[in-house]
């Protein structure tokens, strides 16, 4: 009887130990994201012709029109968030548009491969934008996805969608000039030692989809639709912690953006049984 009940016990103890320990690894990437419920999103339905919707972004944080692209077509849709149409600017062919930003009046898309386009706001309000500048080799040949225009500093930041294991993210940087000019202006990296460090896995392979920043706190939202999380760093792009996307919400996020009142929204491609959408995620006061 006493061996039986040390027995149980000692199962007891282990199976203890293993939950602790794996709790211990699953707490890094688990924990909630500060400011804001993941799990209470406000959805807002895109119109069929935003379907595979990728990049968002407002003028300025004002969410009263958001801005879109999609990795089709050479389109860039401006709408309301509960309109039920998109207005159209053609500003290139088709292709594979992944992100956009907008900054002191300039429009900036991204192609996959890197290749670059901007072009006034203002000259975006007709059937065909206009001045539309075209930027090839300014980043090394590779996938890109995210895009991200500082306005305060004159500076896009363009992420490569690495997808080698055990290599660091680079995310290369640009200056915009008030003509929509784009030259070169150094890199920073994403260290795969810190990406390590929140999951566990030595052979973790990351894969970013789009990037923004909160304004507040300086703070960095790396969002990983192939990882379904959001990673976020300091402004020297140092991780601070990783966040999980649960549920069913997340079909395929591409895009993510703040407003001024740091609402957080999300982009999703759409999917068998839904539409192309939009997630605002309300600023949480303390």
């Amino acid at each position: 009887m006493l061996n039986h009940t040390n027995n149980s016990a000692l199962k007891l103890i282990v199976a203890f130990g293993i939950f602790t320990a794996i709790s211990c690894v699953e707490a890094k990437t688990e924990a909630t994201l500060p400011g804001y419920d993941l799990s209470k999103p406000i959805k807002y339905n895109m119109p069929q012709r935003l379907f595979e919707i990728s990049g968002i972004a407002f003028v300025n944080g004002d969410p009263s029109k958001v801005y879109a692209i999609q990795d089709e077509e050479g389109y860039l849709f401006s709408l309301g968030l509960k309109d039920k149409e998109a207005k159209l600017s053609k500003f290139a062919g088709k292709g594979d548009y992944e992100d956009l930003s907008i900054s002191n009046n300039q429009v900036i898309i991204l192609k996959s491969n890197g290749e670059l386009h901007t072009m006034p706001l203002s000259g975006t309000n007709g059937d065909e934008a206009t001045n539309v500048q075209a930027f090839k080799g300014l980043v090394p040949k590779a996938e890109y996805e995210g895009l991200y225009a500082d306005e305060q500093a004159n500076t896009i930041y363009v992420l490569n969608k690495q997808s080698k294991a055990s290599k660091d993210t680079p995310i290369f940087k640009l200056k915009l000039a008030a003509d929509g000019v784009l030259t070169p202006a150094g890199e920073s990296l994403i260290a795969h030692s810190d990406i390590v460090k929140f999951t566990g896995d030595k052979k973790f392979k990351f894969h970013p989809s789009a990037l923004a920043k909160n304004k507040a706190t300086n703070e960095w939202f790396i969002l990983s639709s192939v990882n379904k999380m959001i990673v976020v760093t300091d402004e020297n792009f140092k991780i601070k912690a990783v966040y999980p996307l649960k549920g069913g919400y997340f079909n395929q996020p591409e895009g993510i953006a703040f407003d001024k009142d740091q609402n957080l929204y999300i982009s999703n491609e759409g999917g068998t049984l839904q539409a192309g959408n939009i997630l605002m995620f309300k600023h949480l006061q303390k």
